[in-house]
């Protein structure tokens, strides 16, 4: 997951592949609670672990609820049997609404019952999401709620015991969030053991799908709800709730939204296939599909898939209700930017109660790209976008934001100047899809030119290597550290039996060494070969396989290929002079020799190798000289190179400054 400021998506031309989706964090923290109120032990399999998961197991851990996470990845949970292990506990459960709403009613409900005392917090955002309607049911059941901040939202403490009033019904609003009806027809079974509990909700209820989840999943735990229209629920007397034991999690449906996007937009010569849901999915988002289809996607659905291409092109503008997918309808809005008339999207109201107010926040971040955008109490309208505008987007701490709007980095397959798109906090994804931008990143294409390039050359020993791992991970962009490619040549030949005077067979293997360099760590395929690179076998096998034209060749395009979204971080003795001459910026790293031979004494002596400064000193002036002297691209900083010595610098310094010449050289609008 990238934990970084900000990400600068290049201009993505296209799109195709296969992605397999995340679990349904709706799902997952329903059977998370429900596997923990239930007898007997559970065994999820494909739990989605992202925050909101986190936030819940950590809560249910703190009830005394035991839980375990096998080799294999299965989560196996002890039930409770409805009885909490202790009579006391705080919670913080960030931002998560399908954690805080379901456990405030299950705790209120137990303590009421079993006597009891449990606080529930959140983050600051938490604060101001409205939990009044489920309290005010909770309150007319006879549960003790106190308000320890503003009323009607959180933080609450819940505490017992009290007397229940099971004979009437139980009254819950259902237009403002269908986690207050889900919140109550999960825990209400706890205290329905002598007599049969009704509720009744007032008003329209919005999100039905997300209903239909819960009523699916009671019942898998033998619990059966009568419905009678979506107004009134009946949960008979004497239910329990018990596992059956091996229970899966079906694909994000709402995920899925992005990557139907992302393939109606940019999948215009194959399909983006995605693994995890279809169309048997219990989440009612899987209707995105249907709303894609509108605005012209080809859409193939399969039990537990979905592929989707370019159909009609451009989009095509809709007037859609998108009460049934609250959450993938934002979705919609951005994909309006690639059609070719107004969209509409009502029965969205709930959006001004989530993580952020999401109808404000998408009419202001839609502007920012240079769309015409109305708005109102339960309403967003989206011109097409044809002039778009390089911005920054403001994600809100809000998953969903960040996720949509990585879309709109596609602007290129309309034509016009391509722009990039800076992506605010991206980690904010980690709240239900933390490697959301590494599963996009593998699946679109982008043109070499638009991928931006930062070189950082210099001489031996002058930090190169740790400047860009720094550098790159700072920015979440890939790093080539190309002094590792003509070792690595050498290896992967003597791995295969190739001799390496063998040119030709030598070229063969170099053209598609499959490396990848993180964290100062050198990967050749699936093995971690960084030190087996630092072997003087290896070393002068390096200098062999050097010297061959066609191996020098070969490695220049692997090289080449390394550009790749979002972008690359080079480091060499050539990188701004010969292998990317048209990088957005070019550094020459430097330190004096003394400065540079101490700094080699002092990581050999940390590994236990004896040396000597002076010996060092003259080592390094001795390839200093040869390097600059080479016939085949010398030592040199590129005309437009910003020096950097670093003889008296930190690396955070160093790091720092580079960072600095980047934001200049790249510069957004303000958010």
């Amino acid at each position: 997951m990238l934990r970084i400021p900000f990400l600068d998506l290049p201009p993505l031309r296209g799109a195709a592949g296969t992605v397999r989706l995340p679990g349904s964090k709706s799902i997952s923290n329903r059977l998370l609670l429900l596997a923990a109120l239930a007898e007997g032990t559970s065994q999820i399999h494909d739990l989605l672990e992202a925050d909101d998961t986190a936030v819940m197991l950590e809560s249910l851990r703190r009830l005394g609820c035991a839980w375990r996470r096998r080799d294999d990845g299965v989560l196996e949970v002890e039930g409770m049997g409805g009885e909490l292990a202790l009579p006391a506990a705080d919670l913080f459960l960030g931002n998560a609404g399908t954690a805080m709403r379901p456990l405030a009613a299950a705790l209120a409900l137990l303590a009421a019952r079993d006597s009891g005392s449990y606080t529930l917090s959140g983050v600051p955002r938490m604060h101001e999401r409205p939990i009044k309607d489920l309290v005010d049911a909770l309150r007319g059941l006879g549960c003790t709620i106190e308000d320890l901040g503003q009323p009607g939202y959180p933080p609450l403490r819940v505490s017992g015991p009290a007397a229940l009033h099971l004979g009437e019904p139980v009254r819950v609003r259902g237009d403002v969030s269908s986690q207050f009806l889900t919140a109550l027809l999960m825990t209400l079974p706890l205290v329905a053991t002598e007599q049969a509990v009704t509720i009744e909700v007032q008003g329209e209820l919005i999100s039905k799908p997300y209903i239909a989840i819960t009523l699916a999943l009671l019942e898998r735990f033998g619990v059966k709800v009568i419905r009678e229209e979506w107004s009134r629920f009946v949960i008979p007397a004497g239910s329990r709730l018990r596992t059956p034991g091996t229970l899966y999690v079906e694909g994000d449906a709402s995920a899925a939204s992005y990557f139907i996007a992302l393939g109606a937009i940019g999948a215009s010569t194959e399909p983006v296939r995605i693994e995890g849901v279809g169309s048997e999915a219990l989440q009612g988002d899987v209707r995105f599909t249907d709303f894609a289809r509108a605005m012209g996607a080809s859409v193939s659905l399969e039990p537990n898939a979905i592929s989707v291409a370019r159909g009609r092109w451009p989009l095509r503008g809709i007037h859609a209700d998108c009460v049934a997918i609250p959450d993938a309808a934002m979705t919609l809005a951005v994909m309006a930017l690639f059609a070719d008339g107004p969209t509409r999207l009502t029965g969205i109201g709930s959006w001004r109660v989530k993580e952020t107010d999401r109808i404000a926040a998408m009419a202001q971040e839609l502007r920012k790209l240079g769309a015409e955008v109305d708005e109102g109490p339960d309403w967003i309208a989206v011109k097409p976008l044809r002039q778009w505008q390089r911005a920054s987007i403001h994600t809100y701490d809000d998953h969903r934001m960040a996720m949509c709007f990585s879309l709109a980095a596609l602007n290129p397959v309309l034509g016009g100047e391509p722009v990039p798109v800076r992506i605010e906090d991206p980690a904010c994804v980690a709240k239900t899809f933390p490697d959301y931008f590494e599963a996009l990143l593998g699946l679109v294409k982008s043109e070499p030119s638009d991928v931006p390039v930062l070189c950082i050359d210099g001489p031996t020993a002058s930090g190169k290597g740790t400047l860009a791992d720094e550098v790159a991970r700072r920015l979440g962009y890939a790093v080539l550290d190309s002094g590792s490619l003509y070792r690595a040549a050498a290896l992967a030949a003597q791995s295969a039996g190739v001799d390496w005077a063998d040119a030709v067979g030598v070229a063969k293997l170099a053209c598609h060494l499959p490396l990848l360099f993180h964290a100062g760590r050198c990967w050749l395929g699936a093995d971690d070969v960084t030190e087996a690179l630092r072997a003087e076998a290896i070393g002068l096998g390096a200098s062999q396989v050097a010297a061959h034209p066609e191996v020098r060749q070969a490695l220049h395009q692997l090289q080449l290929s390394f550009r790749r979204a979002p972008g690359l971080v080079a480091d060499g003795r050539d990188m701004g002079t010969v292998v990317f001459p048209d990088a957005a910026l070019k550094v020459f790293l430097t330190a004096s020799p003394q400065a540079r031979a101490e700094r080699r004494h002092k990581q050999l002596i940390s590994k236990g190798i004896s040396t000597s400064i002076a010996g060092l000193l003259a080592d390094l002036e001795r390839r200093d000289e040869q390097d600059r002297n080479r016939p085949t691209a010398p030592l040199r900083p590129a005309q437009d190179a910003k020096e950097l010595d670093n003889s008296q610098l930190s690396i955070e310094d160093s790091v720092q400054q580079v960072l600095d010449w980047w934001a200049q050289a790249n510069r957004f609008p303000a958010s």
